[in-house]
């Protein structure tokens, strides 16, 4: 058994990292400065989005762009049940209603036809969720929304990234990337909203800071006019330079942990293909994309064993887990209070019951992935290697999916 404890996930923070914050602690300028500023120059000339606002998390992100879009009482929005419970909250504080997409249940994306069922004539926003770093098929979701005049936000805080037909995601309409410590890149805390709607952008800079006519740092006079007025009522949700110099040197190293974790989950593939009753998700079919993998999540789909058993036998063992996510709609507020899609959501069920993130980061090793493949085996009772009539017998979709992407190039 691993003698240390192996978490589900650990950022990547190096020496030079932890100098550049105490250089910002040094300067004498702490909160929002240039550090921001140059974050969100960054964060647009890396992904191709038209403009960027840095904020304090993917929520308040996410809240202020709900909020720009007029989203209220009398409102329908769509969006899966298998996500992180912050954008339904958000939702509901609106005074909206979530209206639950199912998903595919070897994706676990929502699919243009699971959308589809769920639009009425109240519906005034989409978020499609990027889940665990794959893309939704988001062209095929805009088709749905522009002639309807339905607004798209893109749940990309999984998949700063990861590209879509060999774009990133995010860049059609306006989205929401996360820096939270489990993401591919943290600020320690943050997110940043990217947009190509200037009007819209202009009131999220607004309500992130208070209602401010003006950034919270003004690029001209390196500081904010004390004369400043209030144009709309708004929140604190600026990020401050501390985090944002640190998003900066991860930005600056995003593709090298992707690259890393790429390699990861690609070789936890190849040793899944002889265990049967633990499946990874499925490639979505049908369009081009590269994952930024920011989960490595399995389903453990076998009777003898619970996923709750499951995750309690592997922290014995030292191997950490996570659970992404249990499905909103099984929650006590919500299952009292939202629509679900026509016919139910008999995937979102069916994953919200097995699902598991096994450890993935970039500070992992091949050698780490054989304790956590031995530490399964173990739980299983397989033996170490099997034969090839199992591996025969244990062919699964996901597998040869991924495989012909990665022959694709």
């Amino acid at each position: 058994m691993r003698k240390e404890f192996l978490p589900f996930s650990k950022p990547s923070i190096t020496e030079e990292d932890i100098q550049a914050v105490g250089d910002v602690l040094r300067s004498g300028w702490i909160t929002t400065g240039k550090h921001n500023a140059a974050l969100e120059q960054e964060i647009c000339a890396y992904t191709g989005a038209a403009e960027a606002v840095a904020v304090c998390s993917g929520t308040a992100g996410m809240h202020c762009l709900l909020q720009a879009l007029g989203i209220g009482p009398g409102d329908e929005v769509i969006t899966p049940s298998m996500t992180w419970v912050s954008t339904v909250n958000l939702i509901s504080i609106l005074g909206a209603t979530p209206v639950f997409a199912d998903i595919d249940r070897d994706t676990m994306l929502v699919t243009p036809e699971t959308v589809a069922a769920c639009l009425t004539p109240k519906t005034k926003a989409i978020i499609p969720v990027h889940f665990a770093g794959q893309p939704c098929d988001i062209d095929a979701i805009y088709a749905l929304a522009e002639p309807r005049g339905i607004a798209v936000i893109e749940d990309a805080a999984h998949a700063i990234g990861t590209r879509y037909k060999g774009r990133h995601v995010g860049t059609r309409g306006s989205a929401v990337y996360s820096m939270h410590p489990i993401k591919n890149i943290t600020a320690g805390e943050g997110g940043v909203v990217v947009g190509s709607d200037h009007a819209l952008m202009d009131k999220v800079r607004q309500l992130k800071f208070h209602g401010l006519g003006v950034d919270a740092f003004d690029r001209q006079t390196q500081g904010r006019a004390p004369q400043a007025e209030v144009v709309i009522p708004g929140y604190k949700y600026n990020l401050t330079d501390m985090c944002a110099v640190l998003g900066r040197r991860q930005l600056a190293r995003l593709d090298e942990f992707d690259r890393k974790r790429t390699e990861l989950a690609q070789y936890y593939l190849e040793q899944f293909r002889t265990i049967a009753g633990i499946l990874p998700l499925g490639a979505p079919q049908g369009y081009d994309f590269t994952p930024a993998w920011n989960l490595f999540a399995v389903r453990v789909d076998r009777p003898d064993l619970s996923r709750n058993e499951f995750m309690a036998a592997l922290k014995q063992r030292n191997i950490g887990t996570g659970l992404h996510f249990r499905a909103i709609h099984s929650q006590k507020y919500y299952r009292e209070r939202t629509v679900n899609a026509p016919g139910g959501l008999a995937n979102t069920e069916w994953n919200s019951d097995r699902i598991c993130s096994l450890p993935l980061f970039p500070e992992m090793t091949r050698g780490d992935v054989d304790d956590v493949v031995a530490a399964i085996r173990d739980v299983l009772n397989l033996p170490g290697n099997a034969g090839p009539d199992c591996q025969k017998v244990i062919r699964r979709q996901s597998f040869r999916n991924y495989r012909a992407l990665w022959l694709r190039g």
